[in-house]
C-alpha cells in the first residue's frame, strides 16, 4: 500500500502546473484554464459557448441529433485548445441534461473521443458540492454561514456551507431552459405567464424551505448562469455592482413584460443568447427570493468549473479525496463489519499488487488500486438488508447513493465490483476486454474467498500471477490445500466460474 501512495504522490500537481475544467451545462459549455500558484488556481483562459443542449431533449428524453452535434462541435474546439494537457490535468463534468438523457452514453462515447479526455456525468448532489467549492475558493475566508444558489439550464442547486465545507446540498429539477420552454414557449412575456412560472417553481422548490430556511444562513450568494446574467443587467442599469435585490428583480420583470417578446428585448449587459432563457431564469430566481425570504443576493465569482479544478487537486491526495470520506460514511451508515472489511482490504491489496507485478506503475493503475480498496471496504454494505443476496443489495445501494466526490460512472463501477465479488460472472454487464477492471474483480473475489472464515488467512507462499491478459494463475505451497480444505474447495469453484467466460483462472498446489 505504501508503494501505491508513493505513486499517488508522484502524480500530485506541482506549482505552476496547468489545469483545465470543462463544464457541459444544459445551456452553455464552458472551458476554464489556469495554473497552480501556491495552492490557488490562476485563470489564464476562459471560453464559453451557448450550446443549448437542454433544448434538445425530445419527448422520450433523448438528445436530438442536432443537439448532440452542437455539443460535439463545441467539444472539438475545446479539444484543440487542450492539446498537450495530460489526463490528470483536465476534469470534464456533465450535469442535468446528460443526467436525464436516455441516450447519453451515445453522446458521451463520441464526446470523449472528440475532447480527448474522460467526461464525468455527476449527480445533482455532487454538482452542488462542486459549485460550493468553486464559490468558496474565490471568496475571502470568513466565518460567515453561506447560502449558495446556482440556477442552471435544467436544475437549480442550493448549498449551505461555511469556509470550504458544504453542510447541506440539494439539486432541484427546475432551471432557466426548462422553465422558458414550458412557460414561455413562443418567447412572449406576459404578467400571467410569469405568475404561473413562479408558482410552479415554488412548488418544486418548496421542500427546500425545511433545509435552507433564513435562520440557517447569514449571506446569500448566487453563482453563474441566471444570477450572473441578472447581476450584469442590473449593474449596467445603475444598480449596485455585484448585487441582486428584490427591487432589482421587480424592475427587470417590468422591463421584460413591457418588451412583450424575447426577440424585442434590448438591454445593456444582456448577451443575445441569454434573451431566450431569461424569462424562465428570472421566474425561478424570484421564486427562490420569495421562498427563502431573500432581500439581497451577492453575485459570486466562483462556479462549478472552479470547483472541478480544485477537486482535481483534492483527488490526487488520499488525505483530501472526498470519496474516501464517503466510503467511510457509507460503511458506518450500513453497519459494515469493520474487521472483515479491513481483512478483505489487506488481502485484496496483496493480491492486486502481485497481479500487477511487472506492469509499469501509472496513474490509471494507481487509481484502480485505490478504488479496489473502496470496493473491499464496501463489499458487505448490503448485508444490513439481506445476508443471502447482500451483494445484489450492496450494488443497488451504491448505484443509488449520493456519495460525495463520486461521479455516476464511478459509483456504477464500484457497484459492479460489489455485485460481482461473489456468484456467477455472466450476470455482470461488463466489457470482458477491460482487463484492469477484471484484475480488480478477480482480486476482490479471491480475497473474499480467502477470508471466508472471517479470520486472517494464511497467505504464506500464495502467489497470484497474470501470464497474459485474460489469464491468471494462483499457486499455493505443498500441503496448503490439505491444511485449508474449504479454502482450496472454494478456489477450485472459482476456476469453474471463470470457465464460463472468455477468460481463464487456475488454482494449483506446488
Amino acid at each position: 500500500m505504501a508503494q501505491c501512495f508513493a505513486a499517488i504522490q508522484n502524480f500530485q500537481m506541482q506549482n505552476g502546473s496547468r489545469l483545465a475544467a470543462v463544464d457541459l451545462g444544459s445551456n452553455s459549455f464552458r472551458l476554464e484554464i489556469g495554473y497552480l500558484d501556491h495552492g490557488h488556481i490562476q485563470r489564464t483562459e476562459y471560453i464559453k459557448e451557448t450550446v443549448r443542449q437542454g433544448n434538445g431533449l425530445d419527448e422520450q428524453r433523448n438528445l436530438t441529433p442536432d443537439a448532440m452535434q452542437r455539443g460535439w462541435d463545441c467539444l472539438a474546439r475545446f479539444g484543440e485548445r487542450l492539446a498537450g494537457f495530460e489526463k490528470n490535468q483536465v476534469r470534464a463534468v456533465a450535469t442535468q441534461t446528460l443526467r436525464e438523457a436516455r441516450n447519453r452514453d451515445a453522446f458521451i462515447t463520441e464526446a470523449v473521443k472528440i475532447l480527448g479526455f474522460p467526461i464525468d456525468v455527476i449527480s445533482g448532489q455532487e454538482e452542488a458540492r462542486l459549485i460550493y467549492q468553486g464559490v468558496a475558493h474565490l471568496l475571502p475566508q470568513t466565518h460567515e454561514k453561506r447560502l449558495v444558489v446556482d440556477i442552471g439550464g435544467r436544475s437549480t442547486e442550493m448549498i449551505l456551507g461555511q469556509h470550504y465545507e458544504a453542510h447541506a446540498m440539494e439539486s432541484f429539477r427546475v432551471g432557466s431552459v426548462a422553465w422558458s420552454m414550458r412557460y414561455f414557449p413562443d418567447h412572449s412575456f406576459t404578467a400571467e405567464s410569469f405568475k404561473l412560472a413562479e408558482i410552479a417553481a415554488q412548488a418544486v422548490l418548496d421542500e427546500a424551505l425545511n433545509t435552507f430556511r433564513p435562520e440557517k444562513w447569514e449571506i446569500a450568494y448566487g453563482s453563474s448562469g441566471t444570477i450572473g446574467a441578472v447581476g450584469d443587467v442590473l449593474e449596467a442599469a445603475g444598480w449596485p455592482a455585484g448585487k441582486v435585490s428584490r427591487e432589482g428583480l421587480d424592475w427587470l420583470l417590468d422591463k421584460l413584460i413591457k418588451a412583450e417578446r424575447a426577440d424585442r428585448l434590448r438591454m445593456e449587459g444582456m448577451r443575445d443568447d441569454r434573451r431566450f432563457v431569461i424569462g424562465g431564469g428570472l421566474s425561478v430566481l424570484r421564486a427562490v427570493f420569495d421562498l427563502l425570504e431573500i432581500d439581497e443576493m451577492l453575485v459570486a465569482q466562483g462556479a462549478l468549473r472552479h470547483g472541478a479544478l480544485y477537486d482535481l487537486l483534492d483527488r490526487e491526495d488520499e488525505q483530501t479525496d472526498q470519496r474516501s470520506n464517503s466510503v467511510s460514511r457509507l460503511a458506518s451508515k450500513f453497519s459494515v463489519d469493520h474487521a472483515q472489511a479491513h481483512r478483505v482490504k489487506q488481502v485484496v491489496q496483496q493480491l492486486f499488487t502481485q497481479m500487477m507485478a511487472g506492469v509499469p506503475s501509472n496513474e490509471e493503475s494507481t487509481r484502480a488500486h485505490r478504488k479496489l480498496v473502496w470496493a473491499a471496504e464496501l463489499h458487505e454494505v448490503g448485508s444490513v438488508i439481506s445476508h443471502s443476496d447482500y451483494h445484489k443489495h450492496g450494488a443497488y445501494i451504491l448505484d443509488n447513493s449520493d456519495a460525495t466526490g463520486f461521479t455516476l460512472p464511478e459509483l456504477h463501477r464500484l457497484s459492479l465490483l460489489v455485485l460481482g465479488h461473489r456468484g456467477k460472472l455472466r450476470k455482470l454487464d461488463v466489457d470482458f476486454d477491460d482487463h484492469l477492471f477484471l484484475n480488480q474483480l478477480l482480486a476482490l473475489r479471491l480475497a473474499v474467498v480467502l477470508c471466508h472464515a472471517r479470520r486472517d488467512p494464511d497467505l504464506a507462499g500464495i502467489r497470484l500471477t497474470c501470464p497474459q491478459k485474460g489469464s491468471w494463475e494462483m499457486t499455493c505451497p505443498s500441503g496448503w490445500a490439505k491444511k485449508f480444505p474449504q479454502s482450496a474447495h472454494l478456489l477450485q469453484e472459482e476456476t469453474v466460474a471463470w470457465q464460463k467466460t472468455p477468460l481463464a483462472f487456475a488454482f494449483k498446489e506446488l
